[in-house]
């Protein structure tokens, strides 16, 4: 369904990804797994289209989506949903408003059809009659459901999840995790899960993808990952503070910008 080659993407001086090879299969859950500024967040956007790569290609229905015309990226957006990190719903709209937005704005459909998608996409995840509450009256993981409803109102060939269980209580993480396994499952529709919630994301995963400082150090299906002898790969699923994988990721000597070495920014007096 995707696939990148030598993907690289760099702000100033900073290298969020370094030459990264992906496919990404359809028709399953991929989950990118990472810690904190690994690059995940950067991949996605950039698969979705809301990014340009520095160099290198990203393959999406046949088309490179750094080469094509902006009328065409609109286009393939249109079989794209995406679900964003804090569910980014409309405030001053409806639940019912949320979901029937990209509809309103895309289909063309009629306003009783319309009503009847987006009736049938909360039935989905579990909020039907709660259409005319406010996103204010939500709690966070009735936000995320129902963020998962607009992202699928246009029957998109791929939805992405930016850390769909984020700031969430154990029940409704798993209840989120349980909706974007089954829907995927039931409607062949291509997953791309980023996540840093290592159970989470191997629970669902078809194949999982785990990245550090831009680059993949391991891929395959859940089993490969968690019986990996990496030991980058073990101590980020284990969770350690101690390992090959570092708290920080400083370039230069903490003595020598104490003391104002060559190279560090001295405050104007």
């Amino acid at each position: 369904m995707i696939e990148t080659k030598a993907l690289c993407k760099q702000y100033d001086d900073v290298v969020a990804l370094n030459r990264t090879d992906l496919k990404i299969s359809s028709g399953e859950v991929t989950v990118i797994l990472g810690g904190s500024g690994s690059g995940k967040t950067t991949l996605l956007r950039l698969l979705a289209g809301l990014e340009t790569p520095t160099s290198g290609s990203i393959i999406f229905a046949g088309q490179d989506l750094g080469k094509v015309s902006r009328k065409r990226l609109y286009e393939l957006r249109l079989k794209v949903g995406m679900l964003f990190q804090y569910s980014a719903l409309l405030n001053s709209l409806t639940v019912y408003e949320n979901v029937a937005f990209p509809l309103v704005e895309h289909s063309g459909l009629d306003e009783e059809i319309i009503r009847t998608i987006v009736t049938m996409k909360l039935e989905q995840v579990g909020l039907r009659g709660f259409e005319d509450m406010m996103p204010s009256q939500l709690s966070g993981g009735m936000s995320k459901r129902v963020a998962f409803a607009r992202a699928l109102a246009m029957d998109p060939q791929v939805v992405f999840f930016d850390e769909p269980t984020s700031g969430l209580d154990p029940i409704s993480a798993g209840v989120i995790s349980s909706l974007i396994h089954e829907t995927t499952m039931k409607t062949r529709m291509t997953s791309v899960v980023v996540t840093h919630d290592v159970q989470a994301g191997l629970d669902i995963a078809n194949h999982v993808v785990l990245l550090w400082q831009g680059k993949v150090i391991a891929e395959g299906k859940p089993d490969m990952i968690r019986n990996s002898d990496d030991p980058r790969v073990q101590q980020f699923i284990e969770g350690r503070p101690n390992g090959p994988i570092p708290f920080s990721r400083s370039t230069t000597a903490y003595v020598d910008d104490l003391t104002h070495k060559p190279g560090c920014v001295r405050l104007e007096e």
